[in-house]
């Protein structure tokens, strides 16, 4: 908290130009990525590695202060974090599973099932529903979009449904486990630097959360009468789908996520030879194909880092966070300051849980400065982070759904309500509840 606190202070001085070409990586990626692609109208015309391949040599370029080797030294330190490599192994391996899963007849079969058990103004809503409970058992909302992707796919193939919908679907409801979770980053990160106890946050963080789950579910349910179910639906080869079941099981039990689904990925390999769908050398061309899809994936993911670390060594965090809190007076302002710190930042990590650890300690002392409960300073952390994570077209989540479900994250990001009504509920939280006067 003290080096938080002397980097601001070091920044007080910067001008508001210095400032924004410290920023001005980040603006040369969104001009290039979201701006041209919308005034093109066709999201395909600036591939996003293009973008961030574009950014990262323009960052490089204006960093000052040191040699290029070591400009190029800090942005692979940031491509090679240890946050990113491990979600560079998760898509690896979500990539191997999601293919030999799919050639062995796992989505078929799990699909099937899935038409014949629920009703059909209940497709949406039970799959929302499955990514809500999952993620807060499991306590990731990237390994329960690993997990459900595939069958939101299978699903929308099947009832002739937008893809991007369903898919959008398993993803907002993935925020809602890694907003509430107790075994999540964001949850054990935001109540270990506010401390309090994440009994306490979560009674905090469950009355933004409800009402909105509860509004989302019921919006699903009603785009759910529009669905068309196929009359006949083939028979369940339930044999294939253990691998999904198996792997959501252990999920559930807190496994971890590389363990997970290195389990499917075997189970696969074994039903898929017994059954006939495929011999060895078969499962592995599947599981090989499956980690080339998410090629273009990796690649954003590194740069990413690698730009985010280059902003941040560079200063550019520092001087938003500076920028932001010098104007805060009341409570409900110091309120709304966490949160829009944590979710600026977050745009320039494009990591939640690493948004919350680099403002954690700066929103310790506004909260203390303005009586605000450690509890609600957590929750505020949390909820703001996940709402801006979940509505980032380069962040891992969206990311990853797209690649496992061949959509453009741009049009994923559309159809994500939850995440969206989660933001604005937490705004609403903050103004109603913020009349109650805060406990020492």
């Amino acid at each position: 908290m003290a080096e938080n606190q002397e980097s601001i202070n070091s920044t007080n001085q910067i001008s508001l130009g210095d400032g924004l070409l410290k920023l001005s990586p980040l603006i040369v990626f969104v001009v290039l990525y979201l701006v041209t692609s919308i005034v093109a109208g066709d999201f395909y015309k600036i591939p996003i590695t293009v973008a961030f391949m574009l950014s990262s040599i323009y960052a490089i370029a204006i960093f000052k202060g040191m040699p290029l080797d070591k400009r190029i030294e800090v942005f692979s330190r940031g491509a090679g974090q240890k946050n990113m490599m491990l979600m560079i192994w998760i898509f690896v391996l979500a990539g191997a599973f999601a293919k030999s899963a799919k050639d062995m007849g796992s989505i078929d079969a799990t699909v099937n099932l899935t038409l014949s058990v629920l009703p059909t103004n209940m497709l949406l809503a039970g799959l929302f529903l499955a990514a809500c409970f999952i993620s807060l058992s499991v306590g990731t909302s990237v390994g329960t979009i690993a997990a459900l992707t595939p069958i939101a796919v299978g699903i929308a193939n099947s009832t002739g449904s937008d893809v991007a919908l369903l898919t959008a679907i398993v993803v907002g409801g993935s925020f809602f486990g890694d907003n509430l979770s107790f075994i999540s980053d964001t949850t054990v990160v935001a109540t270990q630097t506010q401390g309090c106890r994440m009994s306490d946050k979560f009674k905090a963080n469950i009355r933004i959360v409800a009402p909105i789950a509860l509004i989302s579910f019921i919006i699903y349910m009603v785009m759910g009468r529009s669905l068309n179910i196929p009359t006949a639906i083939p028979d369940v080869e339930l044999i294939k789908i253990v691998p999904y079941l198996f792997v959501l099981v252990i999920a559930l039990y807190g496994v971890n996520v590389l363990m997970v689904l290195s389990i499917g990925i075997l189970l696969t390999g074994i039903i898929g030879m017994t059954s006939g769908n495929y011999d060895f050398f078969a499962w592995f061309s599947s599981m090989g194909e499956g980690i080339l899809s998410m090629g273009e994936l990796i690649i954003v993911t590194m740069m990413a880092g690698g730009l985010l670390e280059l902003i941040k060594e560079n200063g550019g965090i520092v001087f938003i966070i500076n920028k932001i809190t010098r104007w805060v007076k009341g409570r409900r302002g110091a309120e709304l300051s966490i949160g829009l710190l944590v979710s600026l930042v977050n745009v320039c990590t494009a990591n939640n849980t690493v948004a919350i650890i680099t403002v954690g300690g700066i929103a310790k002392d506004i909260a203390e400065r303005f009586g605000i409960q450690p509890k609600r300073a957590a929750s505020i952390l949390d909820t703001f982070s996940c709402t801006t994570q979940g509505l980032l077209p380069y962040g891992a989540q969206v990311l990853i759904a797209s690649g496992l479900a061949t959509a453009n994250p741009i049009n994923i990001i559309g159809y994500l309500y939850y995440p969206m009504l989660l933001g604005i509920g937490a705004v609403i939280y903050i103004f109603v509840s913020g009349r109650v006067k805060a406990k020492a």
